[in-house]
């Protein structure tokens, strides 16, 4: 088997990931690296000097390739399946590609800000930036809830990267900023995507770890 992914369980970027091998039921190998282990550490510092993950290593093809939105990229061009997750066409491949970012940017890496802070010891919290935080999450919760009243998915009709970014987003960005009673249609999604198979199968591999989840204090 040449892929070889490494990621955490809970990872929320690894989430992203793992929907996009699992929809295509791409064969790999997951090596879970715990960051707390200096040597499991050192090893990822040494595939991706960023020393984060998820990263991928294609012995076949002999590249490594860090970062979500990249790998799945990377995927849907040399290991394509039945699930064209980034289109051809250009004018839907620019929908998605757009889609996949707003979801990163607006959602995603403001939930994990939120998440950060709690992992901060108490002398170092940071209130205001945990608020602005917030702030920006409602209003791309807004601007998601308009878009998904009118489409299934994140970009249109179809099943998509962008759907793969939404869902780890959607779900943890639950935990820290419910929007369930104030976004309907936001909140119909993340059901949806809860539902489809790939998903299904990365949340229910990540429920032994999900009591590590750092709640708010």
């Amino acid at each position: 088997m040449s892929l070889t992914l490494y990621m955490h369980p809970l990872s929320s970027y690894c989430h992203k990931t793992l929907i996009a091998l699992y929809e295509n039921a791409t064969p790999f190998t997951a090596v879970s690296v715990n960051l707390g282990d200096p040597d499991e550490r050192a090893m990822l510092l040494k595939l991706w000097g960023a020393g984060k993950f998820p990263v991928l290593r294609d012995d076949a093809r002999g590249e490594v390739v860090p970062e979500s939105s990249i790998i799945i990229d990377y995927l849907d061009r040399h290991y394509p399946g039945a699930t064209r997750l980034i289109p051809e066409d250009g004018d839907a491949s620019r929908a998605v590609r757009f889609a996949d970012r707003f979801y990163d940017l607006h959602i995603h890496n403001h939930m994990q800000r939120v998440v950060g802070n709690r992992l901060r010891p108490a002398g170092a919290k940071d209130p205001h930036g945990v608020e602005d935080a917030k702030t920006r999450m409602r209003a791309a919760y807004d601007i998601a809830e308009r878009d998904m009243a009118s489409r299934p998915w994140a970009a249109g009709d179809d099943f998509s990267m962008a759907d793969c970014a939404a869902a780890p987003a959607l779900f943890y960005a639950a935990k820290v900023l419910p929007y369930a009673d104030t976004h309907p249609h936001l909140a119909a999604y993340l059901e949806r995507l809860k539902a489809r198979p790939s998903y299904a199968r990365v949340l229910k591999e990540a429920e032994p770890y999900f009591h590590m989840f750092p709640q708010e204090t």
